[in-house]
């Protein structure tokens, strides 16, 4: 193999590793994951890096969920919005308080409920998992009088 041609081969082979391994590194800014039962969850997203992480991170969730309140000409995300998922059954897989706008969570394939309530006001969805169509729920609420 001439010089120019090693030199070039051995430059795309370390441009490949390098871009596995970014491939394969951990999201930063990501919170922490929980597990409930048999589900697997993370509640955040304050502030642009963690909020960037969380939306980056949906891609390996099969459902995620945003919250946010109607305000002016700007949407306000909302945090500490209590979440009830259930299974077809009724069964609750998963109830908490979100950390910020968003929950991912790693539910097995399956027909669920999910209720999410701010502030006494409540929205509900009916949603079908399905391995690799991850699907996204957004609870927009009406904007309160001041």
């Amino acid at each position: 193999m001439q010089p120019r041609t090693l030199a070039l081969a051995a430059a795309l082979a370390a441009a490949s590793m390098l871009s596995g391994a970014a491939l394969a590194m951990p999201i930063r800014n990501l919170p922490p994951a929980e597990t409930q039962g048999a589900v697997t969850y993370r509640t955040g997203g304050i502030g642009q890096s963690e909020a960037a992480a969380m939306r980056q991170a949906e891609r390996n969730y099969p459902l995620s969920l945003e919250f946010a309140e109607r305000a002016g000409p700007k949407n306000w995300f909302l945090a500490n919005v209590e979440v009830t998922i259930k299974d077809q059954q009724g069964n609750t897989e998963l109830r908490t308080f979100s950390d910020g706008p968003f929950l991912l969570a790693r539910l097995p394939d399956g027909h669920y409920t999910v209720t999410a309530t701010d502030n006494g006001r409540s929205e509900t969805r009916h949603i079908t998992v399905a391995s690799g169509k991850p699907e996204h729920l957004m609870f927009m609420w009406p904007g309160t009088a001041s």
